[in-house]
């Protein structure tokens, strides 16, 4: 007969092995990433001294090119192909629309500065170009109107003016001889400059990140990460996409381009990264040194009042900017349906100029961190749609302030049907934030999210409740079968 003398003890034992074990494996680190984040990063070459090699004299940007040409011979051809250069892209299909759709700067509007065409020479500072003055430039333009410079100067002097021209006295030989890789200060001299000035239009880029420290940015003030080093680059054709614009998710950046989908340490906090995106725990705030605009009140603009950039100006209206700001979230799948010129709007209505696709049900999408900017903005008060005024040069509001003659010359330009009765209606862009990530130490914690006082409307984006309470988005979600 058997001795059961220690038969509790083996009881004990089997116990405490239940209740431990599965402690362990979710408290256990999860295994080492499968890729080292900085086997993705560039590795580039010291950048060729050009000091020797571009003597000048060069009257215009056009004679630089010509004399970088002679040895990148395929480099005008090559950026000529791109988006940055057309500021169109080609057409692709969309769920949201029967035809193919072909979107970009050059025809599209947008709720800040509302659109380029009949406003070439103004917008066109910010192109990577010389001369865009009319609406056939892309047709007719040359290699050598292709700008070089603002992508590759070092110099600090290089400015563009009007149709994206030089400007006046700038050094070209200085700057042509100072040319490299693309710095922060290229790619910011336009996109931190979005929208008629710095912080104006996006919510997570400005000129603090020229020299950002790590606590506002951590890839560019810790590691000094160049934009290009996430914006890779092949053949001229930058990586990246932005709602603003485009209405097709190909050639994106994404933090999976170097980081392992599962980087956490805690699989419970690896368990959100199907719902929810990097930058939503990892961007806390938007606009998080200088303040970006927020709401843009076209209508009132005209008036002889006291003006402040960041309040009014009689050529733009009236502002409201924040700075610091909690995102707005919502389901994202990374593409936006986007308004084009001529739909239909209830002006009764606020007008989404591009809303997020993707929803709690929609496996794709994730909660993302948005800036929303408002904007009361010109529309056909007959015809129901949103007009594309001239505000730059002869006869545009900003010399004439006659808001029907804006829309006229606007409208003679853009085809669009304008009845010569108008007014001003609200709209909403959604502009994804993306940029200025935080520190890990000052990422979002639970109780931001999981309490009483959550960031969160748990509700408006689908659930029941709060997921730690009522369960994830596969569970009891409103709208899920």
């Amino acid at each position: 007969m058997r001795d059961f003398k220690y038969i509790w003890l083996l009881g004990l034992i089997g116990t405490a092995l239940i209740v431990i074990v599965p402690v362990v494996l979710v408290l256990q680190p999860e295994s080492e990433a499968a890729t080292n984040p900085w086997d993705h990063v560039p590795d580039d070459s010291p950048a060729t001294d050009h000091s020797a090699l571009l003597k000048g004299p060069f009257e215009t940007g056009g004679d630089v090119t010509l004399a970088c040409l002679d040895c990148h011979d395929d480099a005008a051809t090559e950026v000529m192909r791109t988006n940055h250069w057309t500021w169109q892209a080609p057409p692709v299909e969309v769920d949201w629309r029967e035809e193919p759709v072909s979107t970009g700067k050059a025809n599209v509007l947008n709720n800040f500065c509302i659109g380029i065409q009949s406003n070439w020479t103004g917008c066109t500072r910010c192109h990577a170009g010389y001369g865009w003055e009319g609406a056939d430039f892309i047709e007719t333009a040359t290699e050598d109107d292709v700008d070089c410079l603002v992508c590759h100067d070092q110099s600090g002097q290089y400015v563009k003016a009007a149709s994206g021209l030089p400007a006046d006295g700038v050094d070209l030989v200085a700057a042509a001889q100072s040319v490299g890789l693309p710095t922060r200060e290229n790619c910011g001299s336009c996109h931190f400059n979005g929208g008629g000035g710095d912080a104006v239009k996006h919510g997570d880029l400005d000129e603090t990140l020229y020299y950002p420290d790590e606590a506002l940015d951590v890839h560019m003030g810790r590691h000094d990460f160049q934009c290009t080093d996430c914006h890779q680059t092949a053949d001229h054709d930058i990586k990246g996409r932005s709602i603003s614009v485009s209405v097709d998710n190909a050639n994106q950046v994404a933090c999976t381009d170097c980081h392992d989908a599962a980087p956490h340490d805690d699989a419970r906090v690896n368990a959100h990264t199907d719902s929810v995106a990097c930058q939503t725990c990892h961007i806390p705030a938007g606009a998080r040194r200088e303040p970006t605009k927020m709401v843009w009140d076209w209508s009132a603009a005209g008036q002889d009042l006291p003006e402040d950039q960041h309040s009014y100006l009689k050529i733009k209206g009236s502002f409201i900017y924040e700075g610091d700001f909690i995102p707005a979230y919502d389901w994202y799948a990374g593409t936006a349906e986007r308004y084009l010129l001529g739909d239909p709007i209830d002006p009764n209505e606020v007008t989404r100029i591009n809303d997020p696709i993707g929803d709690i049900t929609d496996p794709n999408a994730k909660i993302w961190p948005f800036k929303i900017h408002r904007a009361n903005q010109i529309y056909d008060t007959v015809n129901n749609i949103l007009l594309v005024p001239k505000t730059v040069g002869e006869g545009g509001y900003w010399t004439e302030f006659n808001w029907d003659l804006a829309a006229q010359l606007g409208s003679d330009v853009t085809g669009l049907d304008y009845s010569g009765e108008y007014g001003f209606t609200w709209t909403e862009m959604y502009w994804p934030i993306t940029h200025m990530v935080a520190p890990a130490e000052l990422a979002l914690k639970c109780s931001d999210c999981h309490s009483a006082d959550s960031r969160m409307d748990w509700e408006a984006l689908g659930y029941l409740g709060d997921p730690m309470r009522w369960g994830g988005r596969n569970v009891g979600t409103q709208g899920s079968e």
